[in-house]
């Protein structure tokens, strides 16, 4: 039994002297008594500072007894908590299942085959309503711009990137249709 502290002895001296040196036989006794416990040194830390707390209250007789119940009670505690809301540990996080954003490979060879039937159909165009068609649905550029730069009215422009879509849709439908 450790004499009680003296009246000048500072907490820190007494911290020092009468709880540090129990640290690595109460980390040893921990993992041994307490294999499921993750986190160790958090158990060991929420200990050491509840101790010091306590001792601001009132003295305490045996440093190390207090020091082991208080680490008892928290390991306990971490127990019962990790029952009620499991959380798995994972030390290779090449492990883990992880669902990526990325579309898988059939998802890829669908929108490139897809891809290819759009191109397809915009080729087969004629030259004017293809360049009016791309400038408009695909570049996003305005009526207007497409009209001044190809010297044509904005209604001739609407006109072909109207037809433009039309036949794009129906040669996609017909080839979706028959493959």
């Amino acid at each position: 039994m450790n004499p009680p502290p003296k009246k000048s002895e500072s907490p820190e001296k007494w911290f020092k002297d009468e709880v540090q040196p129990h640290d690595a036989s109460l980390k040893a006794w921990l993992r041994g008594r307490f294999p499921a416990v993750r986190d160790v040194d958090d158990v060991v830390q929420e200990s050491y500072l509840r101790i010091w707390k306590a001792r601001a209250l009132h003295p305490i007789d045996s440093a190390k007894a207090f020091l082991f119940r208080i680490a008892r009670n928290l390991a306990l505690d971490t127990l019962r908590h990790e029952r009620r809301s499991p959380i798995n540990a994972v030390t290779d996080l090449s492990r883990l299942f992880v669902l990526e954003d990325k579309p898988d490979a059939a998802a890829t060879a669908a929108r490139q085959q897809e891809i290819d039937l759009l191109v397809e159909a915009i080729d087969a165009l004629p030259a004017r309503c293809r360049e009016i068609f791309i400038l408009r649905k695909l570049q996003g550029v305005s009526q207007k711009d497409i009209a001044s730069r190809l010297g044509l009215s904005e209604q001739t422009v609407q006109v072909q990137a109207a037809r433009g879509l039309r036949r794009v849709a129906e040669s996609l439908r017909r080839q979706l249709k028959h493959p």
